[in-house]
């Protein structure tokens, strides 16, 4: 039930029902029955997520003998009829307020969010984690421990160093003593009780990691009954939570061991194989030979859990050894996560340039790093809580360093930069630096030279170069073999870092490279701060620019040259396609 409900009765609410068809095809069902509360009720019964083109209490009046729970119930967005408002009803922290936000993305409406974490910024409790896969133990203590959260009680924070989580709020920390706090947040797989938190009687809310792994050998034709008591045994005796279990994992040649598969599958867990070499491979406390001859490896059960848990991301712990039956062997190991690194490219400077996903991954982050005035740009975006690590210009290397270190101890990092990250900019030297040991995301952002290039026309729009003139770290005759290709090339050229007070020499001689091999009217586009207040869009020609115009650039200011073909179309830079456009009869 992953599609979207819509039910509209007026014909504006119609027309607003069809757009948001056109605009998810694949996702939206228009709901119709006679009577509109007839439609209601079958999109809420039959659909992930519900648009009601009606009011907010003639929705709710329908709805309300339906509701089951909000972990249960699809989500529910009302529209009102003048289509200024789109209002998360029901499933706040479950999809409405996402919902929302996306209704009114398509129809102009502004998305009205009210559950409290969200309109404060802060991270919804019911899904911290959830991306990572934790869970909330026990539900009870939610209400209490969110309102101390949002009240900005001291709340104590426990079991969350090592894990990429989101930010919370700075009144939650694990420096809050227990005899000072007002209530407690745990991330454990472990089961025991927090007595120091019961002393106090705090109310305390536990969420469960995916952190354990459940090794299992076995001799041929084991019952499930053995297998899954076994287990069972092992992990309450070293006080392990099953709901923190993520797998069983075996050697291969138990693939079809239907004793193993039948109690990891009435458990809920999935089962991985590994080939006995593998297994063979890893170190364990406890091997046996007689297990070696057996199936080729001297461990099953404990050697299973560790190479399964290490494929999380780093060293794995074993934290049960191996337990016997008569016919069955179970050990747990203990996955260490790995730290995130978003790589962010915020765009040219204007905000409705940044991408969605930039600012779903700033929101993530609970470390940013980068420049002062890139981040300066975001700050309205970041969640409360979240470390701010900034630096000044030519710190380029220090902050990629930095991001990969706080990724490197466990954290959510985003690493900003302008622009797309991969271009001239915080990528390249980040992921210089990153390892196997953090888990890389790259968010696409629009280029200077994009922007630039739809200010001027469509200068780009056959084959082109990007070349930085900084010969800062690049040798000037390295910089100069390029241009000289690209001259010979007729490539549209991009030059960025063109012009500095200390380097003020280097776009003149580039430009002369290039008019040794095109026309003196060749275009030439200039754009200073593009998209930003400042921004200032140029077109002039190859000749004026060697004539003096290249004074008016500098390191803000994106040069664009035409290859050969380049022309100025009523006032706008155009290099054509090249092709000879052919009618689909001729295809």
């Amino acid at each position: 039930m992953s599609d979207i409900g819509v039910i509209a009765v007026t014909a504006r609410g119609r027309v607003a029902a069809e757009s948001l068809a056109q605009a998810w095809p694949d996702e939206v069902r228009i709901v119709e029955a006679e009577r509109p509360a007839d439609a209601l009720r079958t999109a809420f019964a039959e659909c992930g997520a519900v648009v009601s083109m009606l009011a907010v209490g003639a929705t709710v009046r329908v709805l309300a003998p339906l509701l089951g729970g909000k972990t249960t119930d699809p989500a529910v967005v009302c529209v009102d009829e003048g289509l200024e408002h789109a209002v998360a009803v029901l499933g706040g922290h479950y999809g409405a307020n996402t919902l929302a936000t996306r209704v009114s993305s398509v129809l102009g409406t502004r998305p009205v969010v009210t559950t409290a974490s969200d309109a404060v910024s802060a991270v919804s409790l019911d899904s911290y984690g959830a991306d990572l896969g934790l869970r909330i133990a026990e539900r009870g203590p939610l209400a209490s421990v969110g309102t101390a959260v949002l009240s900005g009680d001291p709340v104590r924070l426990e079991g969350a160093e090592g894990l990429p989580l989101p930010p919370l709020p700075e009144n939650v920390s694990p420096q809050v003593p227990s005899s000072e706090a007002a209530a407690v947040i745990r991330v454990t797989d472990r089961t025991e009780l927090c007595h120091e938190c019961a002393s106090y009687g705090l109310p305390t809310l536990t969420y469960r990691p995916p952190s354990l792994v459940v090794g299992v050998g076995s001799a041929r034709g084991v019952s499930a009954e053995e297998v899954g008591e076994l287990i069972d045994r092992v992990l309450a005796e070293q006080w392990l939570s099953p709901a923190s279990v993520r797998a069983v994992a075996t050697v291969d040649v138990k693939a079809d061991e239907e004793g193993i598969l039948r109690a990891a599958r009435e458990r809920g867990w999935e089962v991985l194989t590994f080939p006995a070499e593998e297994l063979a491979a890893v170190e364990v406390p406890n091997p046996s030979e007689k297990v070696r001859a057996e199936v080729g490896t001297p461990s099953v059960a404990e050697a299973a859990a560790l190479h399964a848990a290490g494929a999380v991301g780093g060293a794995p712990e074993l934290v049960a050894a191996k337990s016997k039956t008569a016919n069955a062997t179970a050990a747990v190991a203990r996955a260490a996560f790995r730290g995130r690194l978003a790589v962010i490219g915020l765009g040219p400077g204007a905000r409705d340039l940044t991408a969605p996903r930039a600012a779903e991954e700033l929101r993530r982050a609970s470390v940013v790093v980068g420049l002062d005035q890139y981040l300066d740009q975001v700050r309205d975006l970041l969640r409360p809580g979240t470390r701010v690590v900034s630096s000044g210009l030519g710190q380029e290397e220090e902050r990629a360093r930095t991001a990969v270190r706080e990724a490197q101890a466990g954290a959510a990092v985003a690493l900003i930069g302008s622009g797309d990250a991969g271009v001239y900019a915080m990528a390249s030297p980040a992921l210089d630096f990153a390892g196997a040991d953090i888990e890389v995301v790259g968010v696409p952002g629009i280029t200077a030279a994009v922007a630039a290039s739809n200010l001027l026309g469509a200068p780009l729009g056959h084959d082109h170069a990007y070349i930085s003139l900084s010969n800062l770290h690049t040798p000037w005759e390295a910089i100069e073999r390029r241009v000289r290709a690209a001259a010979e090339g007729d490539f549209t050229v991009c030059f960025y870092n063109p012009r500095s007070k200390k380097r003020d020499w280097q776009l003149t001689r580039a430009l002369e490279m290039l008019a040794e091999h095109r026309p003196e009217d060749t275009p030439v586009g200039y754009v200073h701060n593009a998209t930003r207040e400042s921004e200032r869009t140029v077109l002039t020609t190859l000749r004026a620019m060697l004539d003096g115009e290249v004074d008016q650039v500098d390191m803000f200011t994106v040069v664009l040259v035409g290859s050969s073909a380049s022309r100025d179309v009523a006032g706008r830079f155009v290099t054509p396609r090249g092709y000879t456009w052919r009618g689909a009869s001729e295809d």
